[in-house]
This record gives structure tokens, C-alpha cells and sequence, in this order.
């Protein structure tokens, strides 16, 4: 308190179970009527406070106030269980900050004047919280040959009232702990005094408070008086005593501190020789295959290493994924299983969630009438990660909006005379369906409908393929069959060598906090060579084929496999990045975004290798094309004596319409003749 004092902080914290174990009916007391035994602590503390700063320099003769904050390790209660029977007790309760009003002041002890006969009452105390003070509607003052005066006389005055800084916060419930097909609740927070600008909103929090209500004063429709029927009723809020911000996330993990065994523990695993392989294996264990998508996700959970430069500017950390493919390839079983494996995880659906949804929103506040802002998904994704599944189904505009929240790793707003950025350091893992539902080969780029931009910003593009293979799904059915047998024994017995979901989710918020692993010289010279013939093999490609690669390889390609590197090394706790994590990043970044970037280029003229086949062959294409509106009907013999007359030969025709056929883009009717229809 001392310390405190003398540097201007002027608040004690108090943990509930040190007063517990001192005097328990004090403890009692203070649970079942805090709002008439905090003032008294308040009191005490300044008593003491005046006792153990004495003597104090001239100037400052009178003792501050003091502000008890108390703390306490009990369990939670959720927003949804708090009922009528809490009221006016001390409560503690968990959730995400979504909006934080600006500061303002609030008296705590008023001066009033009477206009009439200039009348002055100091020092009238004022109720905490967001309870507000009537003024009397009588002056009392009787003088003589004075007439009464009038009814409501008085008035404040400013500057002779105690004022003291006070904030509102609205609380919305973790999102794990919300029941499927319910909505969030959400609570209102008052805070005062050094409790103010504690939180920003997308902090995860634990208040302890008094659960309060307000008077709620809405005119009526008609402007007479309100309707006699409401007047007992009240609206909730929670006047905050103590917050305690969650550094790694409160989740579901059973607690939320690693105790030095555990610690032993997580540096023994680290130092395993197969430790990415085990964290590799433990991401949904249930999921047979997709090996290298889980590697890639284990490094995704990791991150790399987070840096700010010299100029200011940041260079994100976070990895972030896309999985494009067929449908039943597990892409949203992966994701629920992150959303659970993660320290803090925010799951969304691309086709509910709008731009405002994903990053933030400006709001009318329908009390005070001013704008606040509210994050978004990636806000309250902030450290950990957000899975949006149906990535595909989002409008292009939703789309265009988490460009900079990707890259960036901030969110910018400014509208309705708010400007500012929040933060937003989230990975993105996202899962879509190419353009025809399932991948289809013959059709090369066109199965991806995104546009270079959002690609460019994924490290990973995984093309996730739905292969008819016979030993392939006899392991699979088998497998099926077995998880669906088993599902209700216990699951104590681990696979060999698999790490449990709790384990594994303090053992990445162990690594996340206590690692940021660098590129080793070596590494970095290796990287910077490899590089360099990727770049030359892919302008290679381009101009033997004579198409654009779909995913560019850019810089930021480089800086995708040096994030992925030193993930791989913050998997070991290692402070460099080795050669073999280069090695191993450039394998993923090869079967991930290379083989989706080549595989976007499938011509599908098989029969034809020369280019000057190739040319003749998409000239025809394009005047077939062009010739045809869409939904006409032509016979085939028809287009091939068109095309004979213009010197095209018969055979190029003939498989041009059978690739045009196979692709889908003209249909064929049995009738006397072949009808052919450009779709």
C-alpha cells in the first residue's frame, strides 16, 4: 500500500481468501452486502493509509482516498445462471470485453445552490454505480420578509463537486459457453477510478462485482407519466470491485496457470526427437490421413515469431491456412477441432458472417446516445485463432474487408467520427469447396474462385482431393467403422505416442509464451538460394505454358516459409531455426501452394503437345465461343462445315468439342442429329 502511495496509484488489492482465512464472518459479510461494507474497508484502508505515509510533505496534508480491489481464485459463476437471488451480492464472472465507452466523470459528492435565495448545501453523498441523485424540490431556508421559494430551486454546482473518472464495458459470454442455437448474453460493467482503461475490448476478463440494478426512466408514448405497471421493475448491471485480465485465454482448459511440474513436463516433451511428428499425430487423432495438413496446422497452432522493426512497422507472425477441395474431406471437422485445440479460438461460418461480424462495427449506444465500436470475430480472435468455414460462400465484399486483419494484423475503422485500429493478431485458417462443388481436373484454374489478392496472403493453400482409390478406402471405412464402434468407451487409453487435448493446449500456450525462435545464418543463406529457383522455375512454367501461375510466388511466399520454419522450432523451444526446419517448411510450402499453384493449370489437350497445336486449337475454342450465345442449339455437323470452310481442320474441331464436352461447357442431345449447347 506503501509502494502504491507514494506512486500515485491509490488502490489496495484484496484477495477474498486471505479475509476469509483472517476472519470468516467479515468474509461473509462482505459476500452477502458489499455495497455497506466496502465503504467501511475504503475507511480503514485510508486510516491506514494516513498512519504510514506520516509524515507527508507540505502541500499535501490531506490523505487520498483509497480504492479496495478485491481478487478471488473461486469458481466463476456464467452470465446465464446469475438470477434474482444474486442481487446485491458479490459475484464473479467470466467473459470477452466487446465494447468500452469513453471516460467520463461522475460525482460523489455534490454541492447544490438555490436560485431563489442563493442558498448553498455542501457535501450531499451520492450512491455509487450507475444509480443516479434526485434534487430536493423544496428549499427548506425560511427568512424573513421573503417569500417562499419556488418548487425545484435548485441547482449544481460544477465546480465544487467531487468527481471521480467511471467507464461502461459490455461483457459478452465466452463463446464456448454459449448453448448451440442460443444467443450470447451480454452484460453491462460499471468500473470507477483505477479500474478505468484496464481493458480494451477483445480482452478475455474475470470481474468481481456487485450485481446492481438501475432505475430505467422511458417516457411514455403518450409524454404523460409512465405507466404505473413498470415502476417496480429494473434493469441489471454490474458495478466492478476487482478484474483480472486472461493473459493465454480461459478456454476450456481445466486451469489456465501451468504449476512447475507441468512445466518439467512440457521441456521434456520439447526435447523428444519426434516431437513435431507426436503434435502432428495428436491433431484430431479421430481423422484418418491428411498428414501433411496436419503438420501444417500444428504449425499453425505454434505461430512463428512476431517482429517489430526498428521503423516501427511489424511483420506478423501468425500462419495462415486455406483448404480448398471436395466436400467430406473432414476440412470442418479440422476446424472444430482447432477452435477446441486452440488457447483462444473463435469459430464462424463464411455465408453468416458479414464484414462488420468479421472485424468491427460502429454502434449507437442506446443509452447515452454516443457511438461506441464493437469487435468482431477477429478482434476476439486476438492471440490465438479464427476458423471460417464455407470460405467460399462469403460475399466478395466480407472478403475484401480481413484483407488487411491478414496481412496487417490490424483493423481500421473509420466512420461516424471514430478513427482508430484495433488489433487483430489472429491466424486464419480457412476452408472452402472449388467452384463446382467437387475439384474437377479437366478444368484446370477455373476451380478456384478466389481472387490473387486473399491467395497471396494464405501461407498454405492445401488441395484437398477426394480420390476413388480401393486399398485407400478399404483403410478408411475400416477406420470409420471403428471410431463409430468405440465411440462410447473411454477414451483414458491414448494412441501411442498422442498427446491429450488438454495437454496439448497448455503445452501451445507454453510455447507461444516463453519461445520466439529467429532463422539461423545458415538457414537464411539456404532459404535465400531456394528461393530464388522457385522464382525462376515458376517464370519458367509460365512462359513454356503461356499461362499465369494462379498463386503468385512473391515475397511473401518467403516470409510464409520463414514463419513456418520458426514454428517448427518453437515446437522444440530451440532458439534458431535449423537448416532441417527450412527443409521441412519448404516440403509442406512444395505439396501445399506449389502444387496448387501448378495444378490450376491443367490444359487438358492431351492429344495435342505441340504449340502450334495448342494455338490452333484455343483459336478455335474462342470463335466457337464467340460465335454462340448461350442456350442456342447448332448441330454438330453444322459446326464442323462451318469451321472446314475457314481452312480448320476437321480433327482439331472434332476434339475441341469433345474437351469443350468433357468440361462441362456445351451438352448433347439424341435426337436424328447431335445438338450441341454453349452453357
Amino acid at each position: 500500500m506503501k509502494r502504491n502511495y507514494n506512486l500515485g496509484q491509490f488502490y489496495l488489492e484484496v484477495e477474498l481468501e486471505d479475509l476469509s482465512s483472517f476472519d470468516e464472518s467479515l468474509a461473509e459479510k462482505l459476500y452477502k452486502l458489499p455495497s455497506e461494507h466496502l465503504p467501511l474497508f475504503e475507511d480503514a484502508a485510508k486510516e491506514v493509509a494516513d498512519e504510514i505515509t506520516r509524515p507527508r510533505p507540505e502541500g499535501e496534508e490531506d490523505v487520498q482516498d483509497i480504492q479496495v480491489m478485491i481478487n478471488s481464485s473461486e469458481n466463476p459463476c456464467n452470465i446465464r445462471n446469475l438470477k434474482s437471488e444474486e442481487m446485491a451480492k458479490l459475484v464473479k464472472i467470466p467473459g470477452i470485453v466487446i465494447a468500452a465507452s469513453a471516460i467520463r466523470a461522475k460525482a460523489t459528492r455534490l454541492t447544490i445552490q438555490c436560485r431563489s435565495c442563493r442558498n448553498v448545501v455542501n457535501n450531499i453523498a451520492v450512491h455509487p454505480g450507475l444509480e443516479g441523485y434526485s434534487l430536493p424540490r423544496k428549499c427548506n431556508t425560511e427568512q424573513a420578509g421573503r417569500p417562499k421559494c419556488p418548487v425545484d430551486p435548485f441547482y449544481i454546482v460544477p465546480d465544487k463537486c467531487v468527481c471521480v473518472d467511471f467507464q461502461t464495458l459490455k461483457l459478452q459470454e465466452a463463446p464456448e459457453a454459449v448453448p448451440n442455437g442460443e444467443l450470447p448474453r451480454h452484460m453491462q460493467l460499471f468500473v470507477d477510478r483505477y479500474l478505468c482503461d484496464k481493458v480494451v475490448p477483445g480482452n478475455r476478463v474475470t470481474v468481481m462485482g456487485i450485481y446492481s440494478i438501475k432505475k430505467t426512466s422511458k417516457p411514455s408514448k403518450t409524454g404523460g407519466t409512465r405507466d404505473k405497471v413498470n415502476v417496480g421493475i429494473r434493469s441489471p448491471y454490474f458495478r466492478v470491485v476487482g478484474i483480472q485480465v486472461s493473459t493465454e485465454g480461459v478456454g476450456r482448459s481445466t486451469g489456465t496457470t501451468i504449476t512447475p511440474t507441468e512445466e518439467d513436463e512440457f521441456r521434456r516433451l520439447a526435447s523428444s526427437p519426434n516431437i513435431y511428428e507426436t503434435v502432428a499425430k495428436s491433431i484430431a487423432p479421430s481423422i484418418y490421413g491428411s498428414l501433411d495438413i496436419k503438420r501444417a496446422i500444428a504449425c499453425l497452432l505454434f505461430g512463428g515469431s512476431r517482429k517489430r522493426l526498428p521503423d516501427g512497422l511489424t511483420r506478423r507472425g501468425d500462419v495462415n491456412i486455406l483448404m480448398l477441395g471436395d466436400p467430406g474431406t473432414a476440412k470442418s471437422q479440422l476446424l472444430k477441432f482447432v477452435e477446441r485445440c486452440s488457447p483462444i479460438a473463435v469459430y464462424t461460418s463464411g455465408k453468416g458472417s458479414s464484414a462488420a461480424g468479421l472485424t468491427a462495427s460502429v454502434m449507437r449506444d442506446p443509452a447515452t446516445r454516443n457511438f461506441v465500436m464493437e469487435g468482431g470475430a477477429m478482434v476476439l480472435a486476438d492471440g490465438g485463432v479464427v476458423c471460417i468455414d464455407e470460405f467460399d460462400k462469403m460475399r466478395e465484399d466480407d472478403r475484401v474487408a480481413i484483407h488487411e486483419a491478414m496481412e496487417q494484423q490490424t483493423i481500421s475503422i473509420a466512420k461516424a467520427g471514430i478513427t482508430t485500429t484495433l488489433n487483430s493478431r489472429c491466424s486464419v485458417l480457412a476452408a472452402a469447396n472449388s467452384i463446382y462443388g467437387r475439384w474437377d481436373d479437366t478444368k484446370g484454374e477455373e476451380n478456384i474462385d478466389f481472387m490473387p489478392t486473399i491467395l497471396s496472403r494464405f501461407d498454405m493453400i492445401f488441395i484437398v482431393k477426394d480420390e476413388h482409390n480401393e486399398q485407400r478406402d478399404t483403410i478408411l471405412a475400416k477406420h470409420v467403422m471403428n471410431v463409430h464402434l468405440n465411440a462410447l468407451q473411454t477414451t483414458e487409453e491414448q494412441a501411442d505416442g498422442e498427446i491429450d487435448l488438454n495437454t496439448l493446449k497448455k503445452y501451445i500456450s507454453y510455447c507461444r509464451t516463453k519461445c520466439g525462435p529467429r532463422l539461423s545464418p545458415e538457414a537464411a543463406e539456404k532459404l535465400k538460394n531456394r528461393y530464388v529457383l522457385m522464382r525462376n522455375g515458376a517464370s519458367e512454367y509460365e512462359r513454356e505454358t503461356g499461362k499465369r501461375i494462379t498463386i503468385p510466388i512473391t515475397v511473401r511466399q518467403l516470409e510464409a516459409i520463414i514463419r513456418m520454419s520458426e514454428s517448427l522450432a518453437k515446437m522444440r523451444l530451440a532458439p534458431f531455426a535449423t537448416e532441417a526446419d527450412v527443409d521441412e517448411a519448404l516440403r509442406l510450402f512444395q505439396v501445399s501452394t506449389l502444387d496448387a499453384a501448378m495444378s490450376g493449370n491443367l490444359s487438358g489437350v492431351e492429344g495435342f503437345t505441340t504449340e502450334e497445336d495448342q494455338e490452333l486449337l484455343s483459336r478455335i475454342e474462342k470463335q466457337i465461343k464467340r460465335r454462340f450465345i448461350i442456350g442456342s442449339q447448332v448441330s454438330e455437323h453444322a459446326i464442323i462445315q462451318d469451321f472446314a470452310k475457314q481452312k480448320y481442320p476437321e480433327r482439331a474441331i472434332c476434339k475441341v468439342l469433345h474437351f469443350m464436352l468433357r468440361r462441362g461447357e456445351i451438352q448433347h442431345r439424341m435426337q436424328r442429329k447431335m445438338l450441341y449447347r454453349i452453357k
